[in-house]
Order: structure tokens, then sequence, then C-alpha cells
């Protein structure tokens, strides 16, 4: 008895006695308790007695407003999106293939066509640590996820050194991809578009603009709006979306976005990789009981390697590399390591995307879409199982010395490649074991230990290879990996959300955000996106 009624007086102190409020059926007088039960300030998906009387009064947070951001931040997204692409490609297009086709092979021996990689590699490492010193600080998904967090908004100063920054590292040949500097430019743009055209300043308002950004971003690059929308609103927690009120937005401004950027860029959405023909006709128990054991081995993988990567940044730190003003040098040293890496084993170089299907399969080098020349120093071929281990190992010491030597870009794809390297390595070993379920399990259980993404990147990677019946043990290696991996967080700034307590009760009382002027602090994470903590 005083138990309860300690607990009934603090829920009447939590909520005012006989608040008036509107949600939708009129004024009327409730208790303190029925106030908790009510949505908080912002939060209410519906407050007017219709769609229309929303619709026309625009109310905060409601599904009719939410609805036209959706559609305005989808296309905006979209097409900076698009934007981004065609500069990429083109630039790719034009480095690795037209000046070589055009300048390199009618003019010099074929011994000499392989200096071709070190050639850019440095060039554009030079460009990168000249952006990041005099444009000033890019970010990363570090940075990224900290400003969803405390501030609900990224600053729109982050935006162009993301752009130049990403795309000089992309272009080099560094072993991160464009996912997380569309993820960062679209957040930018989604709180911009949220703070500016809406005039929006309740902060978690704001942060579910910002997070359709986020969605908005990944579903038009991995061309799955349910798995990209859902990527971007785990990878801020430790242990699945906590973000839950903002799923449904963030999925239907992932979906706009997605059909903006895919029709503007004639992508077709659709898998991208054929690992295996015919496509497995479904799954069994076993099936699943050995993804869970894949992703015990994902696991120790990812463990591994955040203990040498910390190691490797606190060597980097140990230089005096990390200040931007050394993002030269820093960018030198890691493009060394990339720059051999790659003429060693071809492989390794790029991010992952499209190499991922001839790692998979095992296909001739010549396969390869970016690096060129294909046939590296020695002719490295992947015939064997051991050649894929060295390919698998390869890619992980290029993550993280790209990573260490400050380049900008996202490791979903690359951690995607090492799985699919390893999971061939395993089915050499084992050969029973489908290989969509070898190289698409390694890949999500390394990558749930790193994002702490397990139901985002199952679904992406069951997309992107066509292959929906092997779901539920590439699921499972994920699962099993990110309870594994609970207590080795990697990206710093991924934490419990702190304003559960504010979303939970109808006081908001952290409503509102900060000033543009008071944002740019300096994220400790910046410098080192992957970290022990």
């Amino acid at each position: 008895q005083p138990h309860i009624e300690h607990i009934l007086n603090k829920v009447e102190n939590m909520a005012p006695q006989g608040s008036t409020k509107d949600y939708g059926t009129g004024p009327t007088k409730i208790s303190a308790i029925e106030e908790m039960a009510l949505p908080p300030s912002g939060l209410a998906k519906t407050k007017g007695a219709s769609f229309v009387e929303d619709f026309l009064n625009f109310e905060e947070g409601t599904a009719p407003q939410s609805l036209i951001v959706a559609l305005v931040m989808g296309t905006i997204c979209g097409v900076s999106a698009f934007v981004y692409y065609k500069i990429l490609w083109g630039i790719l297009a034009f480095v690795w293939h037209t000046v070589p086709n055009n300048l390199i092979i009618p003019y010099f021996p074929e011994w000499s066509w392989v200096l071709w990689i070190p050639i850019v590699g440095f060039t554009m490492a030079v460009c990168l640590g000249l952006t990041v010193k005099y444009m000033g600080e890019p970010g990363d998904l570090a940075y990224t996820v900290k400003c969803v967090h405390e501030k609900a908004y990224i600053s729109m100063d982050h935006c162009m050194p993301m752009v130049c920054a990403s795309q000089f590292s992309i272009i080099g040949g560094g072993s991160l991809g464009p996912e997380a500097p569309l993820v960062a430019i679209c957040a930018c743009l989604g709180g911009w578009t949220s703070r500016t055209i809406f005039k929006r300043t309740n902060r978690n308002i704001v942060r579910k603009h910002t997070l359709m950004g986020m969605a908005g971003a990944l579903a038009a690059f991995f061309g799955s709006p349910l798995g990209g929308s859902l990527f971007a609103l785990e990878v801020n927690n430790r242990f699945g979306a906590e973000y839950f009120e903002h799923i449904i937005e963030s999925i239907f401004c992932g979906e706009v976005t997605l059909c903006v950027f895919r029709q503007l860029a004639g992508l077709p959405i659709a898998p991208i990789w054929d690992i295996e023909n015919p496509k497995l006709s479904g799954s069994t128990a076993m099936d699943v009981f050995a993804g869970a054991i894949i992703g015990v081995m994902g696991a120790g993988v990812a463990a591994l390697f955040s203990v040498c990567h910390k190691k490797l940044m606190g060597w980097f730190k140990g230089q005096n590399l990390l200040p931007n003003d050394n993002a030269v040098p820093r960018a030198l040293v890691g493009a060394v390591v990339i720059v051999i890496l790659g003429m060693l084993v071809p492989q390794t170089m790029f991010w992952g995307e499209y190499e991922f299907q001839t790692i998979a399969t095992m296909s001739p080098a010549s396969d390869l879409v970016h690096v060129w020349p294909t046939t590296g120093l020695f002719g490295f071929e992947m015939e064997t199982g051991f050649h894929a281990f060295i390919v698998g190992v390869a890619k992980l010491i290029a993550i993280s010395f790209t990573v260490a030597g400050g380049y900008r870009g996202g490791f979903i794809f690359p951690f995607f490649a090492t799985g699919a390297a390893l999971g061939r390595c395993l089915h050499e070993f084992y050969p029973s074991l489908p290989i969509p379920l070898c190289c698409l399990g390694f890949a999500s259980a390394i990558n749930v230990a790193i994002t702490r993404t397990s139901l985002a990147t199952p679904i992406i990677l069951c997309f992107l290879a066509g292959e929906p019946n092997v779901l539920s043990g590439v699921l499972a290696a994920g699962l099993v990996s990110l309870f594994l991996t609970a207590y080795m967080p990697f990206l710093g700034p991924q934490q419990t959300r702190k304003d559960l307590e504010y979303s939970a009760f109808s006081q908001d009382s952290d409503p509102r955000i900060e000033e543009e002027d008071h944002h740019d602090e300096p994220a400790p994470s910046e410098k080192a996106p992957l970290v022990v903590v």
C-alpha cells in the first residue's frame, strides 16, 4: 500500500492536474494519469478532428505535416544524391579509364601501367589533406550520430567539406564508400530544410527531419527503402532503433528519395550481385544454425579488427598526425599502405560495392570495375580458399589505414566485401554450406558488430544479392554478432537515448534546438570514427 501510494504521488507530480488538451476529440479536462498516456508536444501524429484540419493548420509533428515534409525533403535529398553520384562516377571513369585508355596504354610499356595506382593514390591523398586543412572539418559518421543525439541537426558548414573530402577519398581508391558522405550531406539538408523552410524549432521534430534525410540517403544508395531507412535509425544506438516514433516517416521519406534518385540516375531498383545460380529455393533450420555459427566467427573478426585498429590510431596519435593541420601527411601515410595493397591485391581497392561480385564469385581480377590495371603488380587472382583469406585480411588492413589516414567515407560496403572474401574461404573448408549464406552471413556479422544495425544489414544484403531465402540465416548471423559484441562498441557517439523521459510523457522539458553558432563544437571521435570505448 505505501509503495503504491508513493508511485501515484510521483505520477501526480509528473503531470499537471486537470490539464486541458486537444488531441482530435475537442478540449477535454483530463487527470494526471490520463495525461501521461497522451503523446508529448510535437509527437502527436494527429491533433485535429481530421486530416484536412491538421493539413490546414499544419500542426507540428502530425501526419499531414510529415507527409509534406517527406515529399519536399525526399525531392531535395534525391536531387542532391543524384548530383553527388554523377560527379563521383564521372570523375572515377575519367581518372581510372579515360585517361589510361587514351594517354597511358598507347604511349607507355605495359610494365609501367601499375604505377598509375600510386600516382592517383598519392595525388588524391594530397587533395584530401588540403581539403580538410583549408575547407574545414568534414565530420564523419560518428560526428553525424553525435549531432543527432545532442543537437538534432548537422550544421551546413560541414556539407561542402564532406562533398570534396569524400570525393577525393573515393577516387583515390581508399576502402571507404559514398554511403556515409551521402548520409551526412542529406542529414545536413534535412535539418536545414526543417529549420529554414518549415521554421521548426522543436528539437525532436528537427531530429525527425534529420533522420528522414539520413534514411533517404541510404534508401536511395542501397536501393532498399526499408533496409536503408532502418539502417539510418539503428546506427544511432547500440542495440536497436530507439527513435521509434520516427520510423514510419523516415521510411516514407526513404521511398520518396529512392524514387527521385533512381529515376534521375536511370538506375533500376533491383539486385546488383549474382552470387550463385540458381538462387536458393529455401532454407532449413540447419542453415539458420550455420548462420549463427558464422555470426560467432564474424564477431571474432570484428573484435580482432577493433583491437588492431585502436593500436593503429594510437600510433597515428603518437606521431601527431591527427590534428587537421597535419591532414596532408596523415593522408599520405594512409595512402602508402592503401597503394601498396592495391598494387599487390587489386581486389582491396575502392569501397567494394561492385568488387563484392568479383570477390564472392572468385571471378578473374579483370572483372574488377574501377581499378586499373586490374592485374596489379604480380597478377594476383582469387583461385583458392587461401587466396580468399588473403583478400579478406588485406581488405581489413586497407579499411583500417583508410580510416586512420583521415579519409572520409563509409565502411559499410568495405566490410561487406571483407565478409564476402572470408565467406568464400569458409566455403572452401565446408563446401556443403551454401555460398550465399557464407558470404552474406559473414558480411552481416562483421558489419553488425561495427555499426550495430542488426535488422537493416541482413535486409540490405539479401536485397542486393537477390537472395530472399537466405535471410533467416543472415539475420541469425547478425543477431548473434550483435549480442556477442554488445560490450564492445565501435562508434563512440552511439548511445542509449537520453530523452525517453521527455518522449514518454506529455511534459516536454527539452523542446528547442540550440542556435547555429553553438553547433560546431569539435567531436573527439571526428579524428577516429572507429573507436573502442
